[in-house]
């Protein structure tokens, strides 16, 4: 799907907004709001708009521990990196995985009530043999910049970004 600049600002304000009324919306964006309502329909249905959600202080619910982990796995056929990633999807104190290329894996973001409940998850992750060789650990001290809203115009390509 071809994004023009309405559509860049649709998505813009929704990502900063996602409670935004409909009119509100059309406004900011400079659409009748009909024709806005219309295109952000269709870039949900193109799967661009994947969701809305509610972004949570965690550390005011709860005190955590956010810990980032570097993991390299002992074989590297796909049938490994399935297993491991299967098992990465079903704790939900992994918050985040990447793969990575270059000498490590995979990067794990996750929260934990604290340090000894991040070991007992690491501990319970070796024991599943899901194939982690060795892992690293770095315990996140404090959020210097943590967006949630992506320069959707700025990645795009010059022709695209209009």
């Amino acid at each position: 799907m071809k994004l023009d600049p309405i559509d860049l600002r649709i998505l813009e304000a929704i990502q900063r907004d996602g409670r935004i009324t409909k009119l509100a919306l059309a406004e900011r964006v400079g659409l009748s709001a009909t024709p806005c309502w219309t295109r952000l329909r269709k870039l949900e249905r193109a799967g661009i708009v994947a969701g809305y959600h509610a972004r949570i202080a965690a550390r005011i619910v709860a005190p955590i521990a956010t810990v980032m982990m570097e993991v390299t796995l002992g074989s590297h056929r796909q049938r490994d990196f399935d297993r491991f990633e299967r098992s990465v999807r079903e704790i939900p104190e992994i918050v985040a995985c990447w793969a990575l290329g270059g000498g490590v894996d995979y990067l794990l973001k996750i929260m934990t009530r604290d340090i000894d409940a991040y070991q007992r998850l690491v501990d319970s992750l070796l024991e599943r043999e899901i194939g982690i060789a060795r892992y690293f650990t770095y315990i996140v001290t404090r959020p210097v910049k943590e967006e949630t809203v992506l320069p959707i115009a700025s990645l795009l390509p010059a022709e695209r970004s209009g």
